[in-house]
């Protein structure tokens, strides 16, 4: 049974704000597992040490310089984008400020383990969620689209590049890189393309063919 899902401006409002508190607890679940965090967590870490701020602070500054990367690429920012670099940056700081799971990181490797699988597989889920309500792409998921719409990938490879590019900035300033964050790299593209087809979601809204002039 395939997923109705809105397409109204308010129900599109609705499914982008859901995405982006699942991808949230997603990045929550990947950094409470220990066992190296997010690629893009691994920069926002990385800045957050270095400045004293929080890990949802400075993701929200990274997704700030990154959404004028993006529209200089050619993909304007849109609602979706704005709400996604607040939304996730704050529901991060929330989350992370709370107790639960807090004590993961003192548990043996299968739990946490599973945990990380868990929360690549919630961030995929809801970053098929919100990128499907067309409202504006994250600004992650911007670089991931001009990525896919300027080189012969698809969205999964597309999604492993932009990754990488966040764990190789993010480790050179001395992130908490690990196992974890290498299988987050490698899964997370495929995980996400799964997650459209899945959903019944596209990673770009349809265009129609504009009809020629007589």
């Amino acid at each position: 049974m395939r997923v109705t899902w809105p397409t109204t401006v308010p129900g599109r409002v609705v499914q982008l704000l859901l995405g982006l508190i699942v991808t949230s607890a997603g990045i929550w679940l990947t950094i409470r597992a220990n066992l190296g965090v997010a690629s893009w967590e691994v920069l926002h870490i990385a800045l957050a040490q270095r400045l004293g701020i929080g890990i949802g602070t400075a993701s929200i500054a990274i997704g700030s310089l990154l959404v004028a990367i993006v529209a200089a690429l050619g993909l304007l920012p849109g609602i979706g984008t704005i709400l996604n670099v607040l939304v996730i940056g704050t529901c991060l700081n929330l989350l992370l400020a709370t107790p639960m799971l807090a004590s993961m990181g003192t548990t043996g490797v299968a739990e946490r383990l599973g945990a990380l699988v868990v929360g690549i597989a919630v961030f995929a889920i809801g970053c098929a969620i919100y990128v499907g309500a067309h409202l504006g792409s994250g600004p992650r998921d911007g670089l991931m689209l001009a990525i896919h719409l300027r080189l012969p990938l698809g969205v999964g490879g597309a999604r492993v590049v932009s990754e990488g590019i966040g764990l190789v900035i993010g480790w050179s300033l001395g992130g908490p890189a690990g196992v974890g964050t290498l299988l987050f790299v490698v899964a997370a593209g495929p995980m996400v393309a799964l997650a459209f087809r899945f959903l019944g979601l596209r990673p770009l809204a349809e265009t129609r063919p504009v009809p020629r002039a007589p």
